[in-house]
């Protein structure tokens, strides 16, 4: 009886070997199916909430929803449940996976170009390069398990983007970006999907016009932007704004003005000693041409952080 028994098992393993290295269906790695290793088709209504952190900006959330499918370009539209989220991703653009993402291959769009992030079917070991927040990755799928795939994506210069593909969710269940140093740049989180959205979707497609700290000065700070509208030649709808601000205790003091090239000032603020001001969204008229800022900022370790970006703005309702 030992000898069947032996090359029974000597069968079993080398099976279990093949299905490990690769083949058409990896079903032997948990429960994986065929279905779940192939592109998901989306339907309008389909949803994803993810939480996002950011060293920079803390940690928001945002409720991605399919809102329309265009059958002639071949693509999916991704908006938002939650407009002032909308403003908030459109200034601070850590989350790529909005606006159009093709049909064939669910590949995001970066600087106008599609960038295949995902790689159906997926199989073991597979390789492959994109671009992603403005850096070049080579990426290569190392796991799959219970219909979830395993991507770690590496950068010439050593930064690392790790995500999971999960087929059964239809689309990302985490991702982690970390730079050289090992500082996490970015984690997003899948927290819920669902179908069947009921309500409102917006998406604010931008472009960054500025991006400025300004520090403790014994004088006042004079700076410039040019709103010049969408490179395709529209006007944008409104101008995003994003504040960060501190001012320290014990005569620290702070204020921003912001003039069009009219004279209109349709953004002020000012903070006194000890102040501050986190995270705070606006929108303003896009009044095509040169704004300009005088900024005060007193008080050792006092900053004021300011980013503005134009945006086209879609809204859907389902």
């Amino acid at each position: 009886m030992r000898v069947p028994l032996l090359l029974t098992a000597l069968m079993l393993s080398l099976s279990l070997a093949g299905c490990l290295e690769g083949g058409d269906v990896p079903s032997s790695i948990g429960d994986t199916t065929g279905d779940e290793i192939d592109l998901p088709v989306w339907e309008i209504g389909d949803q994803w909430l993810y939480s996002f952190v950011t060293p920079q900006f803390g940690e928001d959330s945002a409720r991605l929803v399919v809102a329309e499918i265009d059958d002639g370009e071949q693509q999916y539209l991704l908006g938002i449940s939650s407009e002032r989220e909308a403003q908030r991703h459109a200034v601070i653009n850590h989350n790529p996976f909005l606006g159009r993402i093709n049909i064939d291959g669910l590949s995001v769009f970066e600087e106008g170009e599609p960038q295949q992030v995902f790689n159906f079917p997926w199989e073991n070991g597979q390789q492959w390069s994109f671009n992603l927040f403005g850096i070049s990755w080579d990426a290569e799928t190392n796991n799959i398990y219970n219909g979830v795939a395993n991507v770690v994506a590496t950068s010439d210069d050593g930064q690392r983007l790790q995500y999971e593909f999960s087929g059964r969710k239809g689309f990302i269940e985490s991702l982690v970006w970390t730079n050289v140093t090992g500082v996490e740049q970015l984690r997003m989180t899948l927290t819920l999907d669902k179908k069947g959205y009921d309500g409102d979707v917006f998406f604010y497609r931008a472009r960054d016009l500025m991006d400025q700290r300004y520090e403790n000065s014994q004088n006042d700070i004079y700076d410039s932007f040019l709103d010049s509208g969408h490179p395709s030649g529209e006007d944008w709808n409104v101008l995003v704004w994003y504040l960060d601000v501190e001012i320290s205790n014990g005569g620290g003091s702070g204020s921003l003005t912001m003039k069009d090239h009219a004279g209109a000032s349709p953004l002020t603020r000012a903070w006194g000693a000890g102040a501050t001001e986190k995270g705070a969204i606006g929108t303003i008229p896009s009044n095509s041409g040169e704004y300009s800022l005088t900024v005060t900022v007193r008080g050792p370790g006092s900053f004021i952080h300011l980013k503005v970006a134009g945006a086209l703005v879609t809204q859907w309702t389902l």
